[in-house]
């Protein structure tokens, strides 16, 4: 970085180097000296550039990660809206990109507690994500199982069953049946089933969840004992 700076070239592989560096401090759980060094790049991407390039849109992505690793949660909130209102004026507000932005957006709001919010920006993102990919996809289902998600923290069981049940089918011909994301959604679609008095539906659920982790995991898995614990509990409520 001195050779570069002595040189005054300013280029964008310094940039570059700035992001490196702040990831490698970022890691490190340097949070401070990670956002000293995104700081310097995004300043650099501004002079070479101006704000719409994919580099600013890049460290003020990892500079949100960092502020929210701080506490500073209402500054990073404002640098992921930043992102996505670049990503709307320079790749349009159909882009993936986008979507990708009002995604963590909605997570953003969703771990603060603002429910209403939440939803909004999963909904956008999602109509986004279905006129872009009609065949489905795997970021299709993932906005569904979170919407569903919300849709139970507010009590709105059956609504949830619905979103639950189309993100499983998605996952199941996206990443298949055995995947992380569809046993997930096994799991959360029985504890709403449960919430509903539902356990026979719950039980199918899990049964079918067993049934996977033994073959992936062997007989002996602590996830084994786990799901045979949740079958014992259903079976005492049927």
């Amino acid at each position: 970085l001195r050779m570069y700076g002595s040189a005054g070239e300013e280029g964008e592989e310094v940039a570059q180097t700035l992001m490196m560096l702040g990831s490698v401090f970022y890691v490190q759980g340097l949070y401070d000296r990670a956002m000293k060094k995104y700081e310097k790049a995004y300043e650099m991407y501004r002079r070479l550039y101006r704000e719409d390039h994919p580099g600013v849109v890049r460290v003020l992505s990892q500079m949100a990660v960092v502020l929210k690793n701080q506490g500073r949660r209402a500054e990073s909130l404002e640098m992921q809206e930043k992102v996505l209102g670049i990503r709307r004026r320079t790749l349009g507000s159909d882009h993936d990109n986008v979507a990708s932005s009002l995604t963590n957006l909605g997570t953003w709001y969703w771990e603060e507690g603002m429910l209403a919010e939440a939803l909004a920006k999963y909904e956008e993102a999602l109509l986004i994500v279905r006129r872009n990919h009609p065949e489905r996809n795997v970021l299709e289902g993932r906005i569904l199982a979170n919407i569903g998600r919300i849709y139970k923290q507010q009590g709105q069981l059956e609504e949830a069953v619905g979103m639950m049940k189309k993100a499983l089918r998605i996952f199941r011909r996206t990443v298949g049946t055995d995947s992380t994301d569809a046993g997930l959604m096994r799991n959360y679609l029985a504890d709403v089933y449960i919430g509903l008095q539902k356990v026979d539906e719950a039980m199918e659920m899990w049964e079918e969840e067993l049934q996977i982790v033994r073959r992936l995991k062997g007989d002996e898995h602590e996830d084994v004992a786990g799901m045979l614990g949740k079958l014992g509990l259903c079976k005492e409520k049927a």
